[in-house]
């Protein structure tokens, strides 16, 4: 099969189109003939050597996909071949066909198409499983997240503001902010203009803040905070160390949490997809709820899609046709 590989740690340039043997499922995996790959800043930051693949997972980079159901492993009873499915991947996105577990994978939602559907699985499940299963959100509560215009923030904005939160966002233009005013942000900051800490001051706090930022963000985050808030960090662009005062966390009741997906175990993943499965595949079905597209490159192009995410210009997700 053809597959874009990690020739050696570095640029975007170091990602090469290569023939790779085809992958048999495992037991209670399926194989999925690729469609369309999602890009994630987790491939650019796999592809830097920063974030080595998990025991057993595919070296290649791609960590969501949607096609069909090619081939199925042992033990698995919930598909069938020629299913069309969008799945979590361990890894190997990046290729004509893939492996995964079948708790993984869920169906392409009524009215979606494949290209759209390669956008669901590594957002949303980020997005659900740390707002809503780690961070709590909750109808009424203020919600901040950063990076409101990338492939997490546009489903952030739209999954909080379809369970009732108000939602806050910061973005790097105004056209950024317009977009996301229109998926459903009530407060759209250029963060090179307003300075959020004083925006979430006046509202009285923020009860929730998803941020991937870090660095100096921290401790903006933290007196960003309503008493008793929740800040949930997914990822580290500027950085992850900075010196923060803690008893600040103590004397508001502060709750200081994150995760990262990849490394969490099979059945960890599976219960968010089932959770997904219930709760927010049928408002993408109705089109309460859509993946916000960007732009689709090759997968011959895949440095071009990695120029184009680091950028930091696009506005939602990225996608290779395989």
């Amino acid at each position: 099969m053809k597959a874009v590989e990690i020739s050696a740690a570095g640029g975007p340039d170091v990602l090469t189109l290569c023939d790779r043997p085809m992958p048999e499922p495992r037991h209670g995996e399926v194989r999925i003939k690729i469609a369309y790959a999602g890009v994630n800043r987790p491939d650019a930051l796999q592809r830097a050597g920063l974030y080595n693949p998990p025991k057993g997972a595919s070296d290649l980079p791609g960590l969501e996909a949607a096609g069909e159901v090619s081939a199925i492993g042992s033990g698995v009873t919930t598909l069938k071949v020629g299913d069309r499915v969008c799945a979590l991947l361990p890894g190997g996105g990046y290729a004509e066909d893939a492996c995964t577990p079948a708790a993984h994978c869920l169906p392409v939602p009524d009215g979606l198409t494949l290209k759209q559907a390669a956008c669901l699985p590594e957002t949303f499940f980020t997005v659900w499983s740390n707002v809503f299963m780690r961070g709590g959100l909750k109808a009424g509560e203020r919600f901040l997240v950063h990076g409101g215009s990338s492939g997490i923030g546009t489903t952030a904005i739209q999954l909080a503001n379809a369970f009732g939160a108000r939602v806050f966002t910061t973005a790097g233009s105004d056209a950024k902010c317009t977009a996301c005013s229109a998926l459903g942000a009530e407060v759209a900051m250029n963060y090179r203009e307003v300075d959020f800490v004083e925006t979430a001051k006046a509202e009285g706090g923020m009860n929730l803040i998803l941020d991937m930022v870090g660095g100096d963000y921290l401790p903006r985050n933290v007196r960003s905070l309503a008493d008793d808030g929740r800040l949930v960090q997914i990822a580290f662009l500027q950085g992850p160390k900075v010196e923060l005062n803690f008893a600040m966390m103590m004397m508001r009741r502060l709750t200081i949490t994150g995760s990262t997906l990849r490394p969490q175990s099979d059945l960890a993943k599976a219960k968010i997809a089932a959770q997904l499965r219930e709760h927010v595949w049928p408002l993408l079905s109705v089109g309460k709820i859509a993946p916000v597209m960007d732009q689709e490159f090759a997968l011959a192009d895949a440095a071009a899609a990695h120029t184009r995410m680091e950028s930091s210009a696009h506005i939602g997700k990225i996608v290779l046709k395989v």
